[in-house]
């Protein structure tokens, strides 16, 4: 059984941009959101499709069940959604921490979003486990971990260009 531990973080500063190793363009609808779980299909690169059963949870672990599917079948999924389709361009950014590599390398994922949701930039970190030690780079800002609205799946229902005016103007300006 696959379980997914990630903590997120808004974006302090562009510093992370000279540091990124790959891309790829993802798009994303949600088919059902409940409170238990949320199902998902996903086109990565127009050609690589998933679809996902991801549990609700307040704690960093969710169970996760993702399986390859035909990206046409994926593409037929798409408009059976609700709320809108998520765009994002995911970079990956390897951080080797402020010794230089001594500590525990770890590969960052900055969802730069599009669409709907331009503006948002969130990185998240993978961990093999809950209380793994983690060292935040220069440029991640505040913890979003836990905080609903910064989840794929509510950005979907209630897209970042509808936050209100004041609520967005802090929280771009808290990410540099």
């Amino acid at each position: 059984m696959s379980f997914e531990i990630e903590r997120k973080f808004l974006i302090r500063s562009d510093d992370w941009r000279r540091l990124a190793t790959g891309r790829s363009e993802i798009r994303q609808a949600y088919l059902d959101t409940n409170p238990k779980v949320s199902i998902r299909v996903r086109i990565r690169d127009n050609d690589k499709a998933t679809l996902s059963l991801k549990s609700s949870s307040s704690s960093l672990r969710r169970l996760e069940l993702e399986y390859s599917i035909p990206t046409l079948e994926a593409e037929a999924l798409m408009p059976l959604r609700h709320g809108d389709v998520v765009e994002k361009t995911r970079h990956i950014v390897p951080y080797t921490g402020a010794d230089g590599g001594a500590g525990k390398a770890l590969a960052w994922e900055v969802d730069e979003f599009s669409g709907a949701n331009s503006g948002l930039l969130i990185a998240e970190i993978e961990l093999p486990r809950e209380d793994y030690p983690v060292e935040l780079p220069p440029w991640v800002g505040p913890e979003v971990t836990g905080q609903g609205q910064y989840y794929n799946g509510a950005l979907a229902m209630r897209p970042f260009a509808e936050w209100e005016q004041a609520d967005r103007r802090e929280r771009v300006q808290t990410q540099r």
